[in-house]
């Protein structure tokens, strides 16, 4: 039996801690090392320091990012908090150092011209510094800067660029907890992928299941950058924030053994939690009126691409019933939302195979 995964934490965890770890020595001349936070469900973490000043007027503490197991793009990086006194009754004020973004383009959780800090760590930064500040005679009024060493080449691998936040990662984390392989990260991305989108004004956005599917939908529909959502597998994410907070109209777009899997009801398209069902493709070709004998070698065809080829021989549209079959899982998942909802279908050369709705 294996091992069970370990979880990790958060760049809010760790920039919190910074933030205490540098507090702390800034009014009483020692860093606490490990130091040890509270976080927002009650767990209470011990982060190691990895870098240690204490100036003149200013400490800085650093923590290198633990992600646990989880194949985070920020595991290793070396997170950084410098403090310094700010003016009287200006409570914690939050500024970006090299490496932390800026936001630019309204429609995330906080205003254009502000770091990319979250509400979240902003909140347990705030609490930690109150409890630093009672505890050593503090006012509490502190200028934090927070920097992540080479954040700005760690972030062009994220959604960040897309959402407008340039200069370098964001601050994350709701629970300070990072869960191996939850995807926690990446549906939050998409979400934030719609409302940035919602706020451009943009009537038109399109989830894709990746980077050819983006690009077929982007030179299809002439849409910019903040409308195409990169969903990955994670079609019920998008479609269920989607009815939440809708767009006029959506385009899904996907290779066909992905596409096939929404078609038969799967919002979860990895290939670890869903399989293209077979079976499902024989039907679709007996529905459209194919042979027995096509439907008998769909079934037994090595992947949907093969099944595909097969049906193209015969001249059986299959991309197009595929298509179909994923609008209507999308529309059911939509309910009543003011979404229409048009099917892209390409093979692996990015060529479109199949489309329904819309006009397809």
């Amino acid at each position: 039996m294996s091992a069970p995964l370990r979880h990790g934490w958060t760049t809010g965890a760790c920039a919190t801690a910074a933030t205490t770890a540098a507090y702390t020595a800034l009014l009483t001349g020692e860093f606490p090392d490990p130091v040890t936070i509270t976080l927002p469900k009650g767990r209470t973490p011990a982060f190691a320091l990895a870098r240690e000043t204490l100036g003149d007027g200013f400490a800085s503490a650093s923590i290198v990012k633990d992600a646990g197991d989880d194949p985070d793009v920020t595991h290793g990086a070396l997170i950084s908090s410098s403090v310094r006194p700010g003016l009287p009754g200006s409570g914690v004020t939050f500024t970006a150092g090299p490496g932390v973004g800026t936001v630019t383009k309204p429609g995330l959780p906080l205003d254009v011209g502000e770091p990319a800090i979250n509400p979240v760590p902003r909140r347990m930064m705030r609490e930690h510094v109150a409890e630093v500040a009672a505890a050593h005679g503090g006012s509490g009024d502190l200028v934090v800067e927070i920097s992540v060493e080479n954040g700005e080449e760690l972030a062009r691998h994220t959604w960040n660029p897309r959402l407008g936040i340039l200069g370098g990662l964001s601050i994350l984390g709701t629970t300070g907890v990072v869960v191996p392989y939850s995807c926690s990260a990446w549906i939050d991305s998409i979400r934030r992928g719609v409302d940035v989108a919602r706020a451009a004004g943009h009537v038109h956005v399109a989830g894709c299941t990746g980077s050819t599917s983006e690009r077929v939908a982007a030179e299809l529909y002439g849409l910019p950058d903040d409308a195409l959502l990169d969903m990955g597998d994670f079609a019920g994410a998008l479609l269920k924030y989607l009815r939440r907070h809708p767009v006029p109209r959506l385009t899904i777009a996907g290779g066909v053994g992905k596409l096939s899997k929404l078609a038969d009801g799967h919002l979860d398209l990895h290939s670890g939690r869903s399989q293209v069902n077979p079976d499902l493709l024989a039907r679709l070709v007996l529905d459209a009126g194919g042979t027995a004998d096509l439907a008998e070698r769909v079934r037994e065809a090595n992947t949907a691409l093969h099944a595909l080829r097969l049906c193209q021989e015969a001249g059986l549209p299959l991309g197009d019933l595929v298509a179909e079959g994923a609008r209507a899982t999308a529309v059911e998942v939509l309910r009543e939302a003011p979404v229409e909802v048009d099917i892209v279908v390409i093979d692996r050369a990015g060529v479109i195979v199949g489309r329904a709705g819309g006009h397809a």
